[in-house]
């Protein structure tokens, strides 16, 4: 049994809901260091208070696939009931985030938005998989890209457009986020509800009993065999044994050198992991057999394409999170000379770079159905190696810039990248991965979006502080460096042939 070919305009439907999802990205993106700053934080603490985020998908995104995995709503069907619960709990929380009062406040709404975006976004990129056969999910997974960047483009161009459109106030008291801001974000919230329920109406999935049809005529196909390799217990123990030492070990370093506390979110997430690898494995021991069981496990049984993918993930991400979270404070201190949130300059600056954000987005929208040509011409490892080349040394400009203007063309190297970051890898991995753990699979691979996000927050503020004196931009030339040496690795995937790049 063989999925039927879609439509066009059946694939746009079933991805017109990641417009309304960039939208709350967006703002997140482009507006979440602002707001801290308004509130009180200083520069060298804004990546650790970003890690609400990261952490919240770190935990979420696994649990969230694996269960929607096991769904099925007569009406709703498998994936759409987290798209719609997401959708409206993420809504929310865009309201209240330009409303918070106090710091801890907006860290607390940021980690409930991401934890609700999630939710909807997770299975968003097991849909493709479900839906599709495998000729057509490159076009899916460009459709998304397509409207992850005209969702992005507006989103995050929003504040500056209230501005400069209407004449909406940009600047504020002391404390207090700007109306521009705030008009935004509620926009953005209704945007993202009723893109998102598009999809949930306009949509249909596949009955459980097609599904396992398809799952029994792929079952003999060497990709999915590949991924269910035995994972014994000992191994598992193992594994979980030596990363709990290491994680130990790093935070008693930290400790006897009087390291930035940063680093305890990374050296204590290690040791927790390796505690519940320990923990998984005495349970299956013991044949206590569950969800954590299952998820803790399958961690360890990654398709070999999967493992590939994971450094060039990392260093990709990596770079992005440098310039999501450093990009405010290093162009309005670094090109419009002030660090002052209730000045003029600094609001400009700010709305600008929000602007700039949704030029990335828009060049990304623009060339997400050219990279499949240019991986037709080379094949799609080159493509993706000149595509982060593109971005890397669009974030290396930065430093070099004075021109605020001349940051466009920094961002349309840094938009081609993204349309790639979106796309290619997803290609890559998909025709890799079991059909009955589509959903927990895609979860698992954005840990390796929000494992750079972690280490950035704890190792960038580090840095700046010990090495860069605090100037935000040497954070941007770290992160070019590190999307450039995503391409390089690139090239050591193993690019299945069953993928289809040209449907």
């Amino acid at each position: 049994m063989k999925k039927r070919k879609l439509g066009f305009w059946e694939i746009w439907n079933m991805s017109f809901g990641f417009l309304g999802i960039q939208f709350g990205f967006a703002l997140q993106n482009a507006n979440t260091s602002r707001i801290f700053e308004t509130l009180g934080a200083q520069v060298d603490e804004l990546a650790v208070y970003w890690l609400a985020a990261p952490l919240t998908g770190l935990i979420v995104q696994p649990i969230v696939g694996y269960f929607s995995d096991r769904t099925w709503h007569k009406t709703l069907g498998r994936r759409r009931p987290y798209f719609l619960v997401g959708a409206i709990l993420a809504s929310i929380a865009l309201c209240l985030m330009p409303n918070s009062p106090i710091l801890w406040m907006a860290i607390g709404v940021l980690w409930i938005m991401d934890a609700s975006i999630n939710i909807t976004m997770e299975p968003f990129r097991a849909f493709v998989g479900d839906n599709l056969p495998d000729r057509q999910r490159t076009l899916g997974f460009a459709m998304q890209s397509f409207f992850i960047g005209i969702g992005g483009f507006v989103g995050s161009s929003l504040p500056y457009v209230f501005s400069h459109w209407f004449n909406i106030s940009s600047t504020a008291a002391k404390g207090v986020i700007p109306d521009t801001v705030k008009y935004s974000f509620y926009f953005g919230a209704i945007a993202f509800f009723l893109a998102v329920l598009w999809t949930v109406v306009k949509s249909k999935e596949y009955t459980p009993e097609e599904f396992e049809a398809f799952e029994k005529a792929n079952q003999l196909k060497q990709n999915d065999s590949e991924s269910q390799k035995e994972v014994t217990t000992k191994k598992q123990s193992t594994i979980g044994i030596v990363m709990l030492l290491i994680g130990l070990l790093m935070t008693m370093g930290i400790v006897y050198y009087s390291l930035k506390k940063d680093l305890y979110i990374l050296s204590l997430g290690i040791a927790i992991v390796g505690f519940l690898f320990v923990m998984a494995s005495s349970l299956r021991k013991l044949n206590k057999n569950n969800g954590f069981v299952d998820i803790m496990t399958d961690l360890l049984r990654m398709p070999t394409t999967m493992k590939q993918l994971a450094p060039v993930q990392f260093f990709s991400w990596f770079a992005m999170f440098s310039m999501w979270i450093y990009a405010t404070s290093g162009v309005t201190s670094h090109i419009y000379g002030t660090s002052d949130t209730t000045s003029s300059l600094y609001n400009e600056g700010a709305d600008w770079v929000g602007f700039l954000m949704g030029i990335k987005f828009l060049v990304a929208a623009l060339v997400a159905f050219l990279i499949p040509i240019l991986a037709k011409v080379t094949n799609r490892k080159v493509a993706h190696l000149i595509c982060l080349s593109c971005g890397g040394l669009g974030l290396i400009s930065f430093y070099f810039i004075s021109n605020p203007d001349y940051l466009l063309v920094s961002m349309i190297g840094i938009g081609i990248a993204w349309a790639s970051i979106l796309s290619v890898p997803y290609a890559l991995l998909t025709s890799a991965l079991p059909l009955s753990k589509m959903g927990y699979y895609m979860g698992v691979f954005n840990f390796f979006i929000v494992i750079p996000q972690i280490v950035a927050a704890s190792l960038l503020g580090f840095m700046l502080n010990n090495f860069f004196n605090n100037e935000p931009i040497y954070a941007l030339i770290v992160g070019g460096i590190s999307m450039i040496l995503s391409g390089l690795l690139t090239l050591a995937v193993t690019d299945k042939p069953t993928i289809q790049i040209d449907e």
